[in-house]
């Protein structure tokens, strides 16, 4: 094709035009000089806490799968071997749990967020997505804040497959987000219209989750 060739108009490239044109998606990555980036209330830590519900969910990846269902123009349902093929992306980015601690500059691996929206593609009217993890657990994001530039669903963690305490075989990651948003051992992702809070959000915590913010719980 040629360099003045126009390209040719596709439901995917109309789409992200009107994203543009709307601003959406414009969110995650913000610069901040270094003295900001620990989050107020937080304590930097050099190795990875595990919180779960008590239960860890042993999930072969012969039967591994990851659904995609909603306000979406293609519903996909992937085993392992077909999301092992989608684009994968190197990340580095810092995580902050809402229990104070943080971790600096960990490195992932995996498929990000905004790779698997182009294979979707969100209807207009979705807004939210909610997150289904083998053990039952949900979490609820606007959608902004799972496209955002360096979330990822992370398959590995300092060059390692991401153990299964830590979420493995894979396990969503939203930096900007206090980490109970990003769902360990995901196996739904569901675009929505309207709100709906998950485990933790019924359960008293904030509805987004800002560290910045200390958007803990509901009422702050």
């Amino acid at each position: 094709m040629a360099d003045d060739e126009p390209i040719p108009e596709t439901k995917l490239t109309s789409t992200k035009r009107q994203w543009a044109a709307g601003g959406k998606f414009l969110t995650g990555r913000v610069a901040r000089p270094e003295t900001d980036r620990l989050p107020p209330g937080q304590h930097l830590v050099k190795d990875w806490p595990v919180l779960d519900l008590g239960q860890q969910p042993h999930i072969a990846l012969e039967t591994w799968r990851l659904d995609l269902t909603g306000l979406i123009e293609t519903p996909l349902s992937l085993d392992w071997k077909a999301f092992q093929s989608l684009p994968q992306s190197d990340t580095l980015s810092d995580i902050h749990c809402v229990t104070t601690w943080s971790r600096y500059d960990n490195r992932w691996q995996g498929v990000l967020t905004r790779d698997l929206i182009d294979r979707v593609m969100p209807k207009p009217e979705a807004e939210y997505v909610v997150l289904t993890s083998y053990d039952g657990y949900t979490t609820n994001l606007p959608l902004i804040d799972f496209a955002a530039e360096n979330a990822v669903l992370a398959t590995r963690w300092e060059g390692a497959p991401i153990s299964r305490a830590h979420g493995g075989p894979m396990r969503l990651v939203v930096p900007h987000l206090y980490l109970w948003k990003s769902a360990k051992w995901l196996t739904r992702i569901d675009f929505r219209a309207a709100d709906m809070a998950g485990f933790w959000e019924r359960n008293g915590y904030h509805m987004r989750g800002d560290p910045w913010l200390e958007e803990r719980y509901s009422g702050d």
